[in-house]
């Protein structure tokens, strides 16, 4: 009998953020949020799950000199919305729309040090 696959068919699999200095990069995800990486060298880190010890990695940081506006979008779930605005802002990071309401919740955009764009949402 073979296992299954965690892989779902077309689900988002593995998203990668390009940064332009990985250290600060890291150091912001996981003071923000609680990342944890895998390091592959000094232009690359996967970034693991901060709830799961066992889990594949979701995504990596990839350094490029020059970070391109419109890359993914990444969206993250908090339960706490206001405490993940304070930790994204302590972290280094700049809130740049929101908190706002929308229709079953409240989200905020933020910008990461190396100036990726992503979002972070919660339940009404």
């Amino acid at each position: 009998m073979t296992q299954s696959s965690p892989h779902r068919h077309h689900a988002i699999d593995y998203v990668e953020l390009t940064v332009t200095d990985l250290e600060q990069a890291k150091r912001f995800y996981t003071e923000a949020f609680g990342w944890r990486f895998n390091d592959y060298g000094p232009g690359y880190a996967g970034i693991r799950s901060a709830q799961d010890e066992t889990a594949s990695e979701v995504g990596g940081l990839r350094v490029d000199e020059e970070v391109r506006p419109g890359g993914p979008f990444v969206l993250l779930y908090s339960a706490d919305l206001d405490r993940s605005v304070e930790a994204v802002t302590n972290a280094g990071g700049r809130v740049v729309s929101g908190p706002y309401g929308f229709p079953g919740g409240r989200r905020f955009h933020f910008t990461d040090p190396s100036g990726n764009e992503l979002g972070v949402w919660a339940e009404a």
